[in-house]
């Protein structure tokens, strides 16, 4: 069943109470960004740096291809609250009340199946249509980053409204004992491509994951366990999945400061995959004190990112504390957390600037061939983790 389709029958049932009364978008003129020369912004990938211990992972614990973790979904995601509002509000859910107040873990990036295979077939990979969002876990409520993991929540009728969590790992060892660890990034920003998930990795570039390697670990242990026991026996702090990092994709520049990787998103349309950074006028001492840039790298032929890949399109931005990111036809949304704004840029035009929510993070693009074309997002806060998607010409994409 198509989004549209599910989105009316959810506000039959009342998910979306209160969503006549969202307010309609105001735009006033915002500071357009300015061109910067791309070709000083390079990347550097490898998709095959852990494949003989990767080979040996799956030899011996075998894998789960998505529908069979779909299958075995075992959090039941919820209705909006009728008090969410935010203009062109299209539909959306929460997470089950443990994940939504959980003080430890942080939903921060989203991707979706229609990033993954575009509008073909429903936009389902492996016979579901697909939300991913991407968490980073604290040691505790009030420490540091532990590891990282992902949700992937069903979004089609025909199956239950039901989600599945899968924790990130980096491959260790060798062929011969073969291990993995925890991955302890931010996982700020998420994109889906193919058979290939990346991940944001701030200060170095992404991770890059294989969908079809998805890992069936022992469930048993205790919660402090991660990898390899005894004989055939892998923890994985109870989690049932596990997704192995298959590659790196390293980024660097010939001019300035290093990239800052804060979000990234698809662009199905130029098959690239953009960032931006987060990052403060001043006073900052967690990120930097400097003007943001967003970046546009482009796969190639092949679908991947080719050994070297050269920028197609670099963006000095005129505003802050940027958590989301999003473009689709030459057109370029992003989202301030700090200022509760949403941004719309399109070259040759001046830039617009939208009210928008608190704690909002990443932005992922929808395509519809049948229904109005969205823009995904979520909030982080605890306690207020709504995940929401929004027609997109509501700002300014016409």
């Amino acid at each position: 069943m198509s989004l549209h389709r599910l989105a009316q029958a959810a506000l039959a049932a009342g998910l979306l109470a209160g969503l006549v009364a969202a307010p309609a978008a105001a735009a006033t003129a915002a500071a357009a960004p300015s061109t910067l020369p791309a070709d000083q912004y390079t990347l550097s990938a490898s998709y095959t740096q852990f494949d003989s211990v990767n080979s040996a992972l799956v030899s011996t614990l075998g894998t789960a291809a998505v529908h069979t973790v779909m299958d075995n979904a075992n959090h039941d995601r919820t209705a909006l609250p009728s008090s969410f509002s935010v203009a062109g509000l299209s539909t959306g859910f929460r997470f089950d009340s443990g994940d939504n107040s959980d003080c430890t873990n942080y939903p921060q990036g989203i991707t979706t199946s229609r990033d993954a295979v575009g509008t073909a077939n429903g936009g389902n990979y492996d016979g579901h249509q697909l939300v991913a969002v991407s968490w980073y876990t604290k040691d505790g409520c009030d420490g540091g980053q532990s590891r990282s993991r992902i949700t992937l929540v069903d979004w089609d009728a025909d199956y239950p409204n039901a989600y599945r969590k899968i924790l990130l790992v980096e491959p260790t060892g060798t062929a011969a004992a073969p291990d993995f660890k925890d991955i302890p990034i931010h996982a700020g920003g998420m994109s889906w491509y193919g058979d290939y998930l990346y991940v944001a990795d701030t200060g170095k570039g992404m991770r890059v994951f294989d969908m079809r390697k998805i890992l069936k670990t022992d469930s048993g242990g205790t919660a402090d366990q991660i990898g390899h026991q005894s004989g055939s026996t892998y923890y994985a702090h109870n989690y049932a999945y596990v997704l192995p990092q298959v590659g790196t994709i390293t980024s660097k520049t010939t001019s300035g400061t290093n990239l800052a990787w804060s979000s990234i998103s698809l662009d199905r349309v130029s098959k690239s995959i953009v960032m931006t950074e987060y990052t403060c006028s001043s006073g900052c001492t967690d990120y930097p004190n400097r003007a943001p840039r967003a970046i546009r790298y482009p796969f190639a032929a092949s679908g991947t990112f080719a050994a070297t890949t050269t920028a197609s399109q670099a963006l000095q931005l005129p505003w802050y504390k940027l958590n989301g990111v999003a473009s689709h036809n030459g057109r370029w949304w992003f989202n301030s957390s700090g200022s509760k704004q949403l941004y719309y840029w399109k070259p040759a035009a001046a830039a617009q600037t939208f009210a928008w929510v608190g704690s909002g993070e990443s932005l992922s693009y929808w395509e519809d061939d049948t229904a109005a074309d969205l823009l995904w997002s979520l909030q982080e806060g605890a306690g207020n983790r709504n995940v929401f998607a929004v027609t997109q010409a509501t700002y300014g994409g016409g």
